[in-house]
């Protein structure tokens, strides 16, 4: 019995896909991340999530760099970071412009994507903004302060279209703005991220939705 609990405990490889969420287009479309042993090349895509990148078990301090890496003795001061501990063996890499960072102009952070945190077919919601979101997501209610994250369960069943009407109000105001009065596709294989972001010279925020559909999950049905 000793080796079978043996490997029962051998820690997990890291899995994670990146996002560079409103990235510039002077940024780079790729970068080198580095987990504290090595580096390796990854995409920064702003339009969906990266490839499923696999990193080395335990507990990481993972670093963006702009050119490979494999003596942390050389490590650049400065250059943005990030921890993971061991037992998120699945995650998102949220990547997001920061001009005053010298090293990289870039910043990290890790969100959690395990079964025990989102599952199929259910939507995460982040509002980066500072303004209320709230109103209908297929037969779900979604409402969302500023600056915060919810879990949404699965808005519809099976895979079919479903209705959204969202409004949004300003800060210390009580008047209700459309936001978005549409038409999405629930995909029930699919865990969805949703970010809710300023954008520029414009009153109203943006709403921008990354599906991630995983192949190999079709044998967990």
């Amino acid at each position: 019995l000793l080796p079978t609990a043996a490997l029962a405990q051998k820690p997990k490889d890291h899995t994670c896909r990146i996002l560079f969420l409103s990235g510039p287009d002077s940024a780079p479309d790729k970068i080198h991340l580095f987990d504290g042993a090595s580096s390796i090349e990854v995409d920064l895509p702003r339009m969906n999530f990266s490839q499923a990148y696999k990193l080395r078990p335990g507990a990481l301090r993972l670093h963006l760099l702009p050119s490979p890496l494999d003596d942390p003795e050389k490590l650049p001061s400065g250059a943005p970071t990030a921890t993971v501990s061991e037992n998120i063996t699945d995650f998102y890499l949220l990547v997001t412009s920061d001009p005053t960072n010298p090293v990289v102009p870039m910043r990290m952070q890790i969100i959690n994507a395990g079964a025990n945190k989102l599952k199929r077919g259910q939507m995460l919601w982040f509002n980066l903004t500072k303004k209320a979101v709230a109103g209908s997501v297929g037969s779900e209610k979604l409402v969302i302060k500023p600056a915060s994250r919810l879990t949404l369960d699965p808005p519809a069943r099976g895979n079919k279209d479903y209705r959204v009407n969202l409004f949004f109000r300003f800060p210390d105001s009580e008047l209700n703005h459309p936001l978005c009065e549409t038409q999405w596709r629930h995909d029930p294989r699919s865990r969805t991220v949703a970010f809710i972001i300023n954008e520029p010279r414009a009153r109203a925020p943006r709403i921008l939705v990354f599906p991630d559909y995983r192949e190999k999950e079709k044998s967990k049905e």
